[in-house]
């Protein structure tokens, strides 16, 4: 292996020996203590050190790093604890994640490194919005994201590099080959001579190096990260190695031919290096010697703690409350004193333009939001809702995207990491399906894992009525009502569109806003031109009642007040829920304790749906109160058909009056 040392003074290529050494002789000490049964789990990074050291080495410590679960050189490198790092491995609530995620599946603010999440792809995306948020403060940074082979087959890596080179994104990828995908080799994983020839399908440059010369890494890593900022673009990186050890270790390596470690095993990155310091005579013996027993001692210290780790001690308020960033005081009274345009009116507005002056106003007042979305620079939008936004604000902060929706949700959630926030807009909400993994792996669990806030607005028009069939008119809120740690909201009206979207984009966490389409310019009131806030998490009685109550949201408000005012011999109470995640149970206890029968009624499928949720938890806690069954008016266990008729009997508003008769007859 041939080393060339360039502009590198002998202080500084013996300081490479230890921070190469540092986390292989780690390695070796976890391997033991797996054996000892003290370690539960492990991924070897053995005979790859060389590109996690290298690559972080060659960065600021300021800069963020995607690494993946074979990557302890970077956080080695960048000085966690060691003694942190064992409680980690093993549960400790003294670890990084407060004993919530195990191995580097965290991150860590000091340390600029974001955890990686099971599925390997989606950690590219976060770092496009690393690099879009340093590209936006003009900072001459760039982030740095790790996958393995196997990772190029995700989508989320096009998707990625697409958009890195799409948006000219300082950011740079690199690959680690290691020759599988836990078993697979990589002759069954992809047809092209080298991974790095699919840079140039995305427009940018990339080079295949030596993964396992420190020098080489560090050096070109050094160099790429120059040019990145310098030209404000993105680079691919394929590093050459070799895994010596399995997948895991429980995985083995019997599926890997003999002679391919007797090959490799000649290269190692440790001993390689080690053996040219000695020649070039940049090192002697003894230094060499006593770096390992340094090095040897520092472990053992370090470890001593974390081998007394005898459990945790539960806290159950303590786990409910940190699902959630604490929201902020948003201000909003003093936005007058901001240079904002209020509109002087006395007039209605439609439910739309009250979502685009929320958009509007937010704009003005958080100079750090960013819109992202198909379509809604120039053209406005599918329904035209961000129309005139990008002429007013620059298409630098309402930025259209390429049909992306996995890496948006993504680069929104990197964006968040330098402190910016985000409305990402889905032209449907049918189409948020492909951009599931990252909403409920990657935003609804960070702040939970390792307190990072995950400060995304996910807009998403949603519902029927406008007949558009099976892929554009679902009412798909109840996919992630399951989810912990996303709010959900839902207004029925332009008032609380308004101010509930406002309050969504102060809100710290992620937040899935869903807007009727069929409202859009159908719904009309009157609203508060000035910025202001709806609380999350508080639903609203419209229409006080005796004979039952309907407890709805979104189109099920407008059935329900529509069915009352053409039956005023019957008193119907109707709550309007406004916030789905998380539920305002005060206000369904108490229209349950006062009229003692309810229907629960919403335009998704019956079975599974929120309202399900709801009737469970009022036969819980409620039970004493009611003098009838929780009744659910839904619609269909059918996807929703195109034709008129179809969707009209499809929808839970044609059953509406046989629910509330048969309630009260009951």
């Amino acid at each position: 292996m041939h080393f060339d040392r360039k502009y590198l003074s002998d202080e500084q290529l013996i300081s490479f020996y230890r921070e190469l050494l540092y986390p292989r002789m780690i390695e070796e000490k976890m391997l033991v203590l797996l054996r000892q049964g003290k370690v539960g789990k492990w991924f070897s990074g053995i005979g790859q050190e060389a590109i996690s050291v290298g690559a972080t080495l060659a960065l600021k410590s300021e800069e963020w790093i995607f690494p993946l679960h074979r990557n302890l050189g970077v956080f080695t490198v960048r000085g966690m604890s060691l003694e942190k790092l064992f409680l980690q491995w093993q549960g400790s609530k003294e670890g990084f994640s407060k004993g919530r995620e195990r191995s580097f599946h965290f991150g860590s603010k000091e340390h600029f490194i974001t955890g990686m999440i099971s599925h390997l792809g989606p950690q590219l995306a976060l770092a496009d919005g690393a690099a879009l948020a340093y590209k936006l403060k003009q900072e001459g940074k760039v982030a740095l994201a790790f996958t393995g082979d196997g990772g190029t087959s995700e989508g989320d890596f096009h998707e990625a590099l697409n958009l890195a080179a799409v948006w000219d994104l300082p950011v740079i990828f690199i690959i680690e080959n290691n020759g599988y995908g836990l078993s697979t080799p990589v002759d069954e994983q992809y047809r092209c001579d080298a991974l790095v020839d699919r840079a140039k399908g995305y427009g940018m440059e990339g080079i295949q190096i030596d993964g396992n010369n420190i020098l080489e890494v560090y050096d070109t890593i050094k160099g790429v990260r120059e040019y990145c900022i310098e030209n404000q673009k993105p680079y691919l990186i394929e590093c050459i190695t070799f895994r010596m050890r399995g997948h895991e270790e429980a995985s083995g390596t019997k599926y890997v031919p003999k002679e391919l470690f007797e090959e490799w095993g000649k290269k190692d990155p440790v001993a390689c290096y080690e053996e040219w310091l000695l020649h070039s005579e940049i090192a002697s013996v003894d230094e060499i010697r006593k770096i390992n027993e340094e090095i040897r001692v520092k472990i053992e210290l370090e470890l001593k703690a974390g081998l007394s780790f005898e459990g945790n001690k539960v806290n159950t308020e303590e786990e409910i409350h940190d699902l959630f960033a604490m929201p902020k005081s948003s201000n909003l009274n003093e936005s007058s004193s901001l240079d904002l345009f209020v509109p002087n009116r006395t007039d209605p507005i439609r439910f739309i333009d009250a979502i685009s002056e929320a958009l509007d106003q937010s704009l003005a007042i958080h100079d750090n939001l960013i819109i992202m979305g198909q379509d809604i620079a120039e053209y406005g939008g599918a329904f035209k809702v961000t129309a005139g936004l990008s002429t007013k604000y620059g298409k630098h902060r309402v930025r259209n995207t390429p049909i992306c929706e996995s890496v948006i949700v993504g680069a929104a959630l990197g964006l968040s990491l330098e402190g910016f926030k985000s409305v990402v807009e889905m032209q449907f909400a049918d189409f948020v399906s492909v951009g599931f993994n990252q909403i409920v792996n990657n935003l609804a669990k960070i702040h939970y894992r390792w307190g990072q806030e995950s400060d995304v607005v996910i807009r998403m028009p949603t519902g029927a009525g406008v007949g558009a069939g099976p892929f554009h008119s679902q009412s798909n809120e109840a996919w992630f009502f399951h989810v912990p740690g996303l709010k959900i909201v839902y207004p029925s009206n332009p008032e609380d569109a308004k101010g509930l979207l406002m309050a969504a984009i102060n809100d710290p966490n992620p937040v899935l806003f869903f807007e009727h389409k069929a409202l859009y310019r159908s719904i009309s009131g009157i609203v508060n031109p000035e910025p202001f806030e709806t609380s999350i998490g508080k639903a609203r009685t419209l229409k006080a009642g005796e004979d039952l109550s309907i407890i709805t949201y979104g189109a099920g408000v407008h059935w329900a007040t529509d069915f009352a005012d053409v039956h005023p011999d019957i008193s119907i109470e109707i709550v309007d829920l406004r916030t789905l995640m998380p539920l305002d149970y005060d206000a369904i206890r108490l229209t349950v304790e006062k009229n003692n029968r309810v229907l629960i009624l919403h335009e998704d499928n019956l079975t599974g749906g929120i309202g399900a949720e709801i009737a469970a938890w009022i036969s819980e806690h409620c039970f004493q109160f009611l003098d009838a069954p929780v009744m659910r008016c839904a619609s269909l266990d059918t996807p929703i058909p195109f034709a008129p008729e179809l969707e009209s009997q499809y929808l839970a508003k044609s059953r509406l009056e046989k629910y509330i008769v048969d309630l009260l007859k009951y």
